[in-house]
């Protein structure tokens, strides 16, 4: 590494027993309140999250980017810790906050693969552990313990208990932890309200369905500060300045001064380089809040492969502008079935630029509105494009990590790619007028649409219930943007 480049930063990763302990309220707590000190946050969240990772991306006033080594490899994960760090880095304020996902030590087997800790270690990253202590006073001394003697190389620097009942507990806790485990006890947040942060699935709500999303994040904030040590946050966090990060980087300074980053002798491209205007695709994003799942890394990754975004919605736009691709993104498009529905013009053209040959990519919200209809107290038509008809399950139908083996034609990945990504979703297929052929992974793991089958192709139409990232697949950028310059040059007549 050079000298003179400010690679690394104070950092901290927040981090809990089990999913639903409160990590996450704390987590955007943390970084408002510190955002309200003057501090300057990059939140990253550990895992496939979009709905937390909106939080934190408020909380923090700017993108929060997703590190998940089951996505993508360790040397990745590294280049996009350090890529997303180093631009901001030249100020004592700078501070990356990770949120961890689940438990500390959950992964995908018993060696803990893709867990909390092994990101911990990775980034040589402090951990900072959030208790969830309803009704448990000193055995949460005997649980704390145990985390730090079940993986000693992890650096457990602090405690903050959460639901705390009274001053009386605190204390009991307190003493309990301190006494036995020598680890400071930093904070101690007592019940929230849940009107503050309402819950959906099994997640917070998407923050731009929730229109005093602000007002929540404040709340937060105001609480941490009360009753959290901030300045401990902090010495915590500086701890970990000047310690190496468990994978092998090299940067450098391009002619034009952006930063480049070689890892594992692949040199990363540097970030705002010119393009050819005239040449330029115009991929439209479908955002809006029925869909709102997109990795920062999978937009600007098509900005980078040469592509000018047009961000677009069905539920406020009557027309499709004038675009060379099409990325529909997830997201809860049964939630505002009626009004997707309703737009009939925008369906029509969806139906009949996909019908020429428009290159399409669209992941689960997507794929729903890609069929023909979603069947709630009643069906409401969508675009059509796809001969599948949506139901929805109380219970989720597809949820955690997939991989997938690419074994048929399409535009999009060679035969024999394996995929890896994600899928979460309530929805099924009640009826597929398609059949096998039409799609292209075999699922190896996850659900997928139907029969272990995932991946509907028509023309240019790619539509999947997994979710990818593109740090791992980097080829899927590529390819949208060249399938949508051919697509230029065709309707151009060149």
């Amino acid at each position: 590494m050079h000298d003179d480049l400010p690679i690394e930063i104070s950092r901290v990763l927040i981090a809990a027993l089990r999913g639903g302990s409160g990590k996450t309220v704390l987590s955007i707590g943390i970084i408002a309140a510190l955002c309200n000190t003057g501090k300057r946050i990059v939140p990253f969240k550990k895992g496939p999250d979009y709905i937390d990772a909106g939080w934190l991306a408020m909380a923090a006033g700017r993108s929060c980017y997703n590190l998940d080594t089951f996505m993508a490899d360790d040397t990745l994960v590294c280049q996009s810790f350090l890529s997303h760090t180093a631009h901001t880095s030249d100020t004592s304020n700078d501070i990356a906050v990770i949120e961890g996902n689940r438990g500390l030590y959950d992964g995908l087997d018993v060696d803990g693969s893709t867990s909390t800790a092994s990101l911990s270690r990775l980034l040589n990253t402090p951990v900072i552990l959030c208790l969830d202590c309803t009704k448990s006073t000193r055995t949460m001394a005997a649980v704390v313990l145990g985390c730090l003697h079940f993986e000693p190389d992890v650096q457990i620097k602090g405690v903050i208990l959460n639901r705390i009942a009274g001053p009386r507990h605190e204390n009991i806790l307190r003493s309990s932890i301190e006494k036995h485990c020598g680890i400071p006890v930093i904070g101690a947040i007592p019940k929230l309200k849940s009107q503050d942060f309402p819950e959906r699935h099994m997640g917070l709500i998407p923050t731009p369905e929730h229109s005093w999303a602000k007002k929540s994040i404040n709340a937060a904030a105001d609480v941490v500060a009360k009753h959290v040590d901030l300045s401990e946050v902090l010495r915590i966090a500086k701890s970990a300045e000047d310690k190496p990060f468990s994978c092998s980087a090299d940067f450098s300074c391009t002619d034009d001064g952006n930063l480049s980053i070689e890892i594992a002798g692949s040199r990363q491209k540097p970030q705002n380089a010119s393009h050819n205007h005239s040449q330029t695709p115009k991929i439209g994003i479908v955002k809006d809040s029925a869909f709102q799942f997109y990795y920062p890394d999978n937009l600007e990754a098509l900005t980078a492969a040469g592509a000018e975004l047009v961000y677009i919605s069905p539920l406020s736009d009557t027309e499709l502008p004038e675009i060379d691709g099409l990325y529909i993104g997830g997201g809860f498009p049964e939630t505002h079935a009626k009004e997707l529905a309703q737009n009939i013009k925008f369906r029509n053209e969806i139906k009949v630029s996909a019908d020429s040959g428009l290159p399409i990519y669209a992941e689960c919200g997507g794929l729903m509105y890609l069929g023909k209809s979603l069947v709630l107290d009643q069906p409401y038509p969508m675009t059509g494009v796809l001969p599948l008809e949506f139901g929805f399950s109380k219970k989720p139908q597809g949820h955690g990590y997939t991989i997938a083996v690419v074994d048929r034609e399409n535009p999009f990945y060679e035969i024999g790619t394996v995929v890896k990504g994600h899928e979460f979703h309530y929805s099924k297929v009640l009826e597929c007028r398609g059949s096998d052929q039409d799609m292209v992974f075999g699922m190896e793991k996850g659900h997928g649409i139907i029969n272990n089958r995932d991946g509907f192709c028509y023309k240019n139409v790619f539509a999947t219930y997994t979710h990818i990232h593109a740090m791992g697949m980097p080829q899927w950028a590529e390819t949208l943007v060249r399938l949508s310059k051919a697509f230029r040059m065709k309707d151009e007549g060149v």
